[in-house]
């Protein structure tokens, strides 16, 4: 996957001095991959409830009662998570919330 990192001593030029896989940078992909990822959506003065209503349907194949009940609480509380995955399927809803200006977040 990786090439191991190798060291150079720096009183003998060109001397091998020892291997280190790049262990670390593993460990930190492993790490981001685990993180649960969260959708938000912020509260806007454009918006009807209808167009959220109907976008949420669209981006979460949730049915109308489910998008009814995280758009009234973005409304009251002004954010609310409204979809918590992979990186790659929270960009997915997000870039279906955009395509009508939404306001939202990506977390992680």
């Amino acid at each position: 996957m990786f090439d191991p990192l190798i060291l150079f001593s720096q009183d003998q030029p060109g001397e091998k001095e020892q291997e280190a896989p790049a262990v670390d940078v593993i460990t930190k992909e492993k790490e981001q991959e685990d993180t649960p990822w969260r959708v938000f959506l912020f509260d806007d003065d454009v918006h009807t409830f209808d167009e959220v209503i109907e976008q949420l349907i669209k981006a979460l194949g949730c049915n109308a009662s489910h998008a009814e009940e995280l758009t009234f609480k973005v409304h009251s509380e002004g954010k609310a998570k409204v979809y918590e995955g992979t990186f790659e399927a929270c960009f997915e809803v997000n870039s279906v919330l955009k395509e009508i200006q939404l306001i939202t977040e990506i977390k992680g």
